[in-house]
C-alpha cells in the first residue's frame, strides 16, 4: 500500500533537510522524498495532508520505562507512551536485566507495535518496583558476566547499559558498583547510561558520608568515549550542578572526552537548573522522557504497593505531566534551535544506540518510521516539579505516527494538555 504524506515541513537533520516536501511510503518503507512528487509516481496512494504540520523521522525515547508488569508499578505499557504518543522507538533504560531479558523480549518487544530497544540493567534485579528498595542494587547484585554474556547474545535488541551514580548509593557501597557497572559495558563494548542525581536517601546509619559534589568527577574517571551522562537538568543533588547552583567544573573536560549528554526529562528535570546549565554551554546530545509509573497516571497493576513509607516525597515522584514531545517542546522554550530538537529525538538517538544506519532519518529505502506533530502558536505555561513555570508561544503536539508504514494516531490518554497563559486563549 501506498501512503503520500503531502506538503509537510519535513525536518530531517541526518539529511541535512528542512523545508516543505512530500513523503512517499510504499510497502512500509520511504520511497520518495521531494517536493510537490508526480502524480505518475503517487498514483494510488492515499494521500494525508500535512500542510502546516512536522513531518518528522519516526522518534527515538531515549529513556523509557516500559517492562510493564516485571517491574510494578513502574513500567508502562509500551504503545501507550510510544506509538499512541507519536513515538516510533523506545530505549527501555535499567527495566530488563540479564535474567529477565528473555520475557522482555517475548512479552513486551514482540507483542508492541512500538519498536522497542534496551539498555540492559548492570543489576541483576533490573527496574523491579522502580528502584524503592536500594538494598537490591548493592554490589553483590551485580554480575558482570553474566551481563556481559547476555548482551552479547541480545545485540538486535541491547544497545548499552544502566547504572546508578548518586549521594544513597555512594552512602552505602562506595563507588564499587559503579566501576562493576564501568567494566560491564567496556567489556560488551556497548555504552554505558549513568543517572545523574540522587534517588535514594542516605542510610539512617552506618553509612560513609559522601559530598554530592564529589559524585561527577568519581564517575568520570571510570567511562570512556560514548558512554552517557543523564539528567543534566535534575533538581536533585549529585549531578552536573553543584551545590553551590554553578556548573560541576568537569562537565566541559568530560564532554572533550567523547561523553554524552541524554536529558532524561524525568519528574526531577528542572527549568531553573536547565537554564544553569544551557547559559553555561552545555547542549544535550539526546532527548529522553523518563516517564514512568510514579510521575505518570495510570491505575496501578493488582497487587503492587498501595504506597511506600517515603513516597510524599521520594525523589522521583512527580505530578507534572509530560511526554518526549513536550519535553521537546520544553526545549524549544529554553532556547534551543528547533532543529537540533529533532536531532536529538532522530539520528542523533539513533546513533546512541548505534542505529544511525537503520533509523533516525527519512532515507529512501528505510523503514517508514515517521512522526507527525502539530505545531501550534499560541501562549501557554510550562510547569515542572520545583515550581518554576515558564512560557511559550510554541507548543508541540503529536498528531500520527507511522511505524513501519502503518498509521497510528497519538490518543494515549497520559499525554499532557497545553495550559495556556491565563487570560489568553490558546
Amino acid at each position: 500500500m501506498k501512503i503520500l504524506l503531502k506538503g509537510g515541513r519535513v525536518i530531517d537533520p541526518a539529511a541535512g533537510r528542512d523545508g516543505q516536501f512530500d513523503v512517499l511510503i510504499d510497502n512500509g518503507l520511504i520511497a520518495a522524498v521531494g517536493a510537490n512528487l508526480p502524480g505518475e509516481q503517487t498514483a494510488g496512494a492515499q494521500v494525508t495532508d500535512c500542510r502546516g504540520k512536522l513531518v518528522l523521522p519516526g522518534l527515538i525515547d531515549t529513556h523509557g520505562h516500559n517492562y510493564q508488569y516485571v517491574t510494578g508499578r513502574f513500567g508502562l505499557n509500551p504503545d501507550l507512551c510510544g506509538v499512541r504518543s507519536g513515538v516510533t522507538t523506545l530505549v527501555d533504560q535499567g527495566g530488563p536485566s540479564c535474567i529477565t531479558l528473555a520475557g522482555y523480549r517475548h512479552f513486551l518487544v514482540e507483542r508492541s507495535d512500538t519498536r522497542m530497544l534496551a539498555f540492559l540493567s548492570a543489576y541483576l534485579v533490573g527496574g523491579l518496583e522502580g528502584h524503592y528498595y536500594p538494598e537490591l542494587y548493592q554490589p553483590g547484585c551485580l554480575d558482570v558476566a553474566a551481563t556481559v554474556k547476555a548482551a552479547k547474545a541480545n545485540p538486535d535488541l541491547v544497545k548499552g547499559f544502566k547504572a546508578h551514580a548518586e549521594i544513597g548509593g555512594f552512602a552505602r557501597w562506595g563507588t564499587e558498583v559503579m566501576r562493576d557497572s564501568a567494566r560491564i559495558a567496556a567489556e560488551a563494548g556497548l555504552p554505558l547510561y549513568i543517572h545523574f542525581g540522587q534517588l535514594w536517601p542516605k542510610p539512617g546509619d552506618g553509612g560513609m558520608p559522601v559530598d554530592p559534589d564529589t559524585i561527577f568527577n568519581q564517575v568520570v574517571e571510570m567511562l570512556k568515549p560514548g558512554d552517557i551522562l543523564a539528567h543534566p537538568f535534575s533538581r536533585n543533588p549529585g549531578g552536573f550542578v553543584e551545590v553551590n547552583g554553578k556548573l560541576h567544573p568537569l562537565v566541559k573536560e568530560a564532554l572533550a572526552r567523547g561523553l554524552k549528554v541524554d536529558v532524561g526529562h524525568g519528574s526531577h528535570f528542572s527549568f531553573r537548573v536547565a537554564r544553569l546549565v544551557l547559559d553555561a554551554g552545555v547542549i544535550p546530545d539526546t532527548l529522553g522522557a523518563d516517564m514512568h509509573g510514579y510521575n505518570t497516571s495510570v491505575p496501578a497493576p493488582a497487587g503492587t504497593p498501595d504506597s511506600h513509607p517515603d513516597e510524599e516525597d521520594h525523589l522521583f515522584t512527580g505530578r507534572t505531566r509530560f511526554s518526549l514531545v513536550s519535553a521537546m517542546t520544553s526545549m524549544l522554550a529554553l532556547g534551543l534551535p528547533l532543529n537540533h530538537v529533532v536531532a536529538m529525538a532522530t539520528c542523533n538517538a539513533a546513533k546512541m544506540c548505534g542505529m544511525e544506519h537503520e533509523l533516525g532519518t527519512l532515507a529512501v529505502g528505510r523503514v517508514a518510521d515517521v512522526s507527525v506533530l502539530d505545531d501550534l502558536a499560541g501562549q501557554w505555561v510550562l510547569r515542572d516539579n520545583e515550581g518554576n513555570r515558564v512560557e511559550t508561544d510554541r507548543w508541540l503536539q503529536p498528531a500520527f505516527c507511522l511505524r513501519a508504514g502503518k498509521r497510528f494516531e497519538a490518543d494515549a490518554p497520559i499525554l499532557p494538555v497545553a495550559e495556556a497563559v491565563e487570560g489568553v486563549a490558546a
